[in-house]
C-alpha cells in the first residue's frame, strides 16, 4: 500500500471513531437534554395523549380534557368559565405552554410527578394516572367578585382571614384559556395584543400605587413604635404639611376636612394626607419599611402557589418622598393579594396566616398527597391591641368616613379607601382602591379591590364610589355562603 493510500485510510477511520464518539456522546450524554427540549414535538404528543389531571372549585372540575377530532395530538384542554377562573387556572396549551396553577402542577396534573408512581410504574416507566389540584377558591366569592368588577379593567382578592384560604382571585378584563389550548396563532396574537392586557393577572401580578390603602400600614407602624399610644390620641399635623426640604405642601382632597393635628381615626377617617405624610417622616423610612416588609412588602418570594409579582416599599429616600410614601405614592406599590393581606392581618388580630390557594393535590385516586391548608404559617405582624385599635378606626370609615358604600346590615365592616394618582402630575385616571374586612356570625373575610379604569368620570373617581361597592358584593358572598 503506498504511502498516500495508507493516509487516508487512517484518516477515514479517525472520521468513523469521531463520529461513533460524537453518536455516543449524543445518545449517553445529551439524550435527555434533547429529549426534554420544549421545542420537542414529541413531548407535546406524549402531553396530550391522555386526559389531563383536573382543577377543582367548590368540589367541581373547572378543567377537562377533550378528544382531538384531527391531528396528531390525542386530547385538548378544556375549560368550564374560562374567564371567570382563568386568574387562577391559567392556561395549558399545546404551542403556549402552561401558566397560574396549570403551569405550577403540570407534572401532577400530566402524571409525570415521582409521587403518583406505584412501585409497578416505577418499574415499567409507565406514566402515572394524572394527579388533581383542589383550590381554596369559593364559587360563589369568585363569581361576586367577577360580576361586580363587570366591565371595569381591575382586580379583586378575598382571603379568609382565620385560615389564609384565598376565596377570591378575579382580574378583568379576562380571557377564556379555551381559545388557546390548540394553538390557535391568531387568538394568541389577539390577546397578547390586546391593549387592556386580558391577560395579565391583575390580582397577584401587576403592583400599582395603593394610594391611601397604605396609610393603614404607616398607622400600625407609628402604634407599634409607640409614636402614638391609641388611635384617639391627637397629633401634631400642620394643615396642610410642609414638605422637609421642599417648597410644597401636602394637603387633602377635601380642604374643609377637619384634619389639622386629627387622630389616627380621624385621620383615616377623612382620609388625610397631612397627617400621614408627617408620620411618615417622623417615623423615618426605616421604621415604615420595616413594618411594610412584615405585612409582605418587597418579598420576593411570595408564592400563594403562584408567584405573586412583589409589592414594594422604596429604600435610599429623602424625607419629602418618605412623606410622599406616606400616603401611598412616590415609588410604593401594591398587588391586590398585598393590600387583601394588611386587611387580613389586621381582621385576625394582628396575625396573618400564610396566603394560599391551593388546599391540596391528590392521586388520581383521591389520596392527598400534600395537604396545604395544615402547612399554612402564621405569624405575628402587630399586636393584638394594634389590630382592636385599626380594626375600630377602619370601622369608623365605613360607618361615617370615606369608605360608607361598604356597609353591609347585619355585619361588622371596617375598610380604607384609596385614590392613587396616575401617570406625571396625576394626568392620567386615577386609581380607586378599597381594603376592607367583613365579620357576621362567625364568618371572617378580607377583600382587596382596585379599578384601574371605568366608564366613570374623572370627578367621580373614588375608593368609595368604584371599588368599596365590588368589596361590598364580595363580602356579602363570602360571609352568606
Amino acid at each position: 500500500m503506498n504511502k498516500t493510500i495508507r493516509r487516508a485510510s487512517v484518516f477515514a477511520l479517525l472520521l468513523v471513531f469521531a463520529l461513533l464518539v460524537r453518536a455516543t456522546w449524543v445518545q449517553f450524554y445529551e439524550g435527555q437534554a434533547l429529549a426534554d427540549d420544549k421545542d420537542n414535538r414529541r413531548n407535546t404528543i406524549a402531553l396530550y395523549s391522555e386526559p389531563l389531571g383536573n382543577i377543582i372549585v367548590g368540589g367541581e372540575a373547572v378543567t377537562g380534557s377533550a378528544p382531538m377530532t384531527s391531528g396528531d395530538l390525542a386530547y385538548k384542554r378544556t375549560y368550564k368559565d374560562g374567564a371567570l377562573y382563568a386568574a387562577v387556572t391559567g392556561y395549558s396549551s399545546q404551542a403556549f405552554g402552561a401558566t397560574q396553577l396549570e403551569g405550577v402542577y403540570r407534572d401532577l396534573l400530566d402524571g409525570t410527578d415521582n409521587r403518583l408512581k406505584s412501585v409497578l410504574d416505577t418499574v415499567t416507566n409507565k406514566r402515572s394516572a394524572p394527579g388533581n389540584v383542589i383550590t381554596t377558591i369559593d364559587p360563589q366569592v369568585q363569581k361576586a367578585a367577577y360580576g361586580a368588577l363587570g366591565d371595569n379593567k381591575g382586580a379583586a382578592v378575598a382571603i379568609d382571614p382565620t385560615t389564609g384560604k384565598i376565596l377570591a382571585a378575579v382580574s378583568t378584563p379576562s380571557y377564556d384559556p379555551s381559545r388557546i389550548t390548540t394553538g390557535d396563532a391568531d387568538a394568541w396574537k389577539q390577546l397578547t395584543k390586546d391593549a387592556d392586557k386580558p391577560m395579565t393577572n391583575r390580582a397577584l401580578r401587576q403592583p400599582l400605587p395603593p394610594g391611601s390603602t397604605f396609610k393603614l400600614v404607616v398607622a400600625a407602624a407609628a402604634l407599634e413604635d409607640g409614636l402614638y399610644s391609641s388611635v384617639d390620641e391627637r397629633t401634631d399635623s400642620p394643615d396642610p404639611y410642609p414638605l422637609p426640604e421642599s417648597s410644597d405642601k401636602l394637603g387633602n382632597e377635601n380642604p374643609s376636612a377637619p384634619c389639622e393635628n386629627a387622630s389616627i381615626r380621624v385621620a383615616l377617617q377623612y382620609s388625610c394626607n397631612n397627617v400621614f405624610g408627617k408620620m411618615a417622616v417622623n417615623l423615618g423610612q426605616d421604621k415604615v419599611r420595616e413594618m411594610a416588609e412584615k405585612f409582605g412588602f418587597n418579598d420576593e418570594e411570595q408564592d400563594v402557589p403562584v408567584r405573586a409579582y412583589p409589592s414594594v416599599y422604596p429604600s435610599g429616600m429623602d424625607e419629602a418622598s418618605t412623606a410622599l410614601t406616606g400616603i401611598g405614592q412616590f415609588d410604593v406599590t401594591a398587588t391586590p393579594l398585598q393590600m387583601a393581606m394588611v386587611s387580613a392581618a389586621i381582621a385576625n388580630d394582628g396575625k396573618l396566616v400564610s396566603p394560599h390557594m391551593v388546599s391540596q393535590i391528590t392521586d388520581g385516586g383521591g389520596d392527598v398527597l400534600e395537604n396545604y391548608d395544615d402547612a399554612a404559617g402564621t405569624k405575628e405582624i402587630v399586636s393584638s391591641d394594634t389590630a382592636e385599635q385599626l380594626q375600630s378606626a377602619m370601622q369608623t370609615v365605613v360607618e361615617k368616613g370615606t369608605g360608607t358604600n361598604a356597609q353591609i346590615s347585619g355585619a361588622t365592616v371596617g375598610g380604607k379607601t384609596g385614590t392613587a394618582q396616575h401617570g406625571a402630575n396625576n394626568s392620567k385616571t386615577p386609581y380607586a382602591w378599597f381594603t376592607s374586612y367583613g365579620k357576621a356570625d362567625g364568618k371572617e373575610v378580607a377583600v382587596a379591590v382596585i379599578v384601574e379604569q371605568s366608564n366613570a368620570e374623572r370627578s367621580e373617581v373614588s375608593g368609595n364610589g368604584l371599588a368599596a361597592p365590588v368589596a361590598k358584593k364580595v363580602m356579602e358572598a363570602a360571609l352568606e355562603g
